[in-house]
């Protein structure tokens, strides 16, 4: 049985982003993530949503062209302490993986990372990574 992905993360960072279609990131994000809309709002005549897990708030606004390109956001890293368990459940999950298999880096922290990267509704770069202990 799969799980939203939180479930196998710890941790998160601030980031903000224009949707190309904001109820398809809404959906994605919670639904796929395991996010919490945590607010939707009217600006003018666009609505902009808060999404929420732990103490990280996304902010999505629709009105504005996405640039649907990695760059814009280069990509969000969650704390991932078991990538194995966490690259099954993204691929139960139906994840667009953007590697064949786990990656890694021997050189980075003391042991290295293993890692992967799954692609977003607007084309935003999202990496699981666990710190080698």
């Amino acid at each position: 049985m799969t799980q939203p992905m939180s479930g196998f993360t710890t941790d998160f960072q601030h980031s903000g982003m224009i949707a190309k279609d904001l109820d398809e990131t809404i959906a994605f994000y919670r639904g796929k993530l395991g996010f919490e809309l945590a607010g939707l709002y009217l600006n003018g005549e666009n609505r902009c949503a808060f999404l929420r897990y732990g103490h990280l708030t996304i902010e999505t606004w629709e009105g504005d062209e996405a640039p649907l390109t990695t760059g814009a956001i280069n990509h969000w890293a969650f704390d991932t302490p078991d990538i194995e368990a966490a690259w099954e459940n993204a691929k139960a999950l139906g994840l667009e993986i953007k590697e064949s298999e786990i990656q890694s880096i021997p050189t980075f922290w003391a042991k290295g990372i293993r890692y992967f990267n799954v692609w977003g509704p607007n084309r935003e770069t999202i990496e699981f990574c666990e710190i080698v202990k």
